[in-house]
């Protein structure tokens, strides 16, 4: 699964920034998110990270899902089931409901969009009771990027480790640069939080409690090496390029 163009550019943006804000490995910082709309207002506070589960330091954020459009949502009122329904939410993030219009439901969690339905049936109903399933949703995933054999957008599984996410994209290509690995995840719409994960050293040490775990949306990015690896036999014609410094 290949990576689209606009994922190749937002890893690409934040590698820039990332390398400014992080120049040693085993750092981490908060940068503002390219993949916010808008610009960043530079009199909000970044969030403070806190340590996580793994030890890596990164912050831990609501994993609660939270509606995206597309997303298919059955609802059942249990006193009037002549008011059940199913809405699939719009690409503006609206749903249409019966009786009562259109409703917001982007960016809420299904308890918080249960109680905007209620909410908005009190209107014409006494107290309903509403309940609201997700029947088909946008599936969580986490993203690989740079030097690996398969870069692209994965599905997410509970306790993949970063080391497992590089297994699963491919693995390290001759090129990887494995003690500068790009950890990035989005603390809220304004924040992305950034960490180097020095998995060259991890691996020697063969210490995997500062493996951390991913979260769903997390994105990793492999640097090159500035003297990549030079395999042992390579046709004649392509030498030039290992001292060409356009390579650098």
């Amino acid at each position: 699964m290949n990576m689209s163009g606009s994922s190749l550019k937002i890893l690409t943006f934040t590698l820039i920034m990332i390398s400014v804000a992080c120049p040693a490995a085993g750092q981490k910082a908060l940068v503002p998110s390219p993949a916010s709309s808008g610009q960043t207002d530079t009199n909000a506070q970044a969030p403070q990270a806190t340590r996580g589960e793994s030890g890596t330091g990164l912050h831990k954020r609501n994993e609660r899902y939270r509606i995206n459009p597309s997303d298919t949502l059955e609802l059942t009122f249990n006193l009037t089931p002549e008011f059940n329904q199913t809405v699939i939410v719009q690409p503006d993030g609206y749903i249409t409901l019966h009786g009562v219009g259109d409703l917001l439901a982007e960016g809420q969690t299904l308890p918080e969009l249960t109680e905007s339905i209620k909410n908005a049936y009190s209107k014409i109903l006494q107290d309903p009771e509403i309940t609201v399933d997700p029947k088909d949703f946008e599936k969580p995933y986490f993203t690989v990027g740079g030097q690996v054999g398969k870069p692209g957008k994965f599905d997410w599984r509970n306790d993949v480790t970063l080391t497992q996410a590089i297994a699963i994209a491919g693995g390290f290509t001759d090129a990887s640069k494995h003690s500068q690995v790009l950890l990035f995840r989005r603390v809220s719409d304004q924040w992305t939080e950034a960490k180097i994960i020095n998995v060259k050293k991890m691996m020697s040490s063969r210490d995997l409690r500062e493996d951390p775990e991913l979260k769903p949306g997390d994105m990793l990015f492999v640097p090159k090496n500035a003297f990549s690896k030079i395999k042992p036999f390579l046709p004649t014609s392509s030498v030039g390029t290992y001292v060409s410094p356009t390579i650098l």
